[in-house]
């Protein structure tokens, strides 16, 4: 039965073969791949650190300790490469044609914004209160 956040036997049958520790690779048989893969996902679909990791993937700092690893080899970016749909280029925004709004910049810095006097502030009430409301709060 699969859980909330793990790979579908589709999605695993996509994934083997980029992983490491199949039969004929040198080394040692990765009976676990699929159950670390999830345990990645769970992580990574839940936000929860890492020692919040439920046991049935085993030690959280084993799992951290093979997420890392894989960081650093870029096995992962290799993963995510393979896996890109080719098809799929023309669709994803990129920074080049993505443009922030004119005020999505902030305020300069060393500028400052200037203040309203208590005088001014008396003469234009403030717009979002009615006048029957601004009477009953004064």
């Amino acid at each position: 039965m699969r859980r909330r956040y793990e790979l579908t036997d589709e999605q695993y049958k996509r994934l083997e073969p980029l992983l490491s520790g199949k039969p004929g690779d040198p080394g040692r048989n990765a009976e676990n791949n699929r159950r670390f893969l999830n345990a990645v996902l769970w992580i990574a679909r839940t936000g929860a650190p890492w020692p919040d990791l439920p046991e049935r993937f085993g030690r959280y700092d084993t799992v951290y300790q093979r997420f890392n690893n894989w960081a650093k080899k870029g096995r992962w970016q290799a993963i995510f490469e393979a896996l890109r749909e080719p098809d799929l280029d023309w669709w994803v925004p990129h920074s080049s044609v993505v443009r922030a709004h004119q005020h999505a910049a902030g305020r300069k810095k060393g500028i400052q914004t200037p203040k309203r006097s208590v005088g001014a502030e008396e003469a234009s009430p403030r717009k979002s209160t009615s006048s029957a409301t601004r009477s009953a709060i004064h």
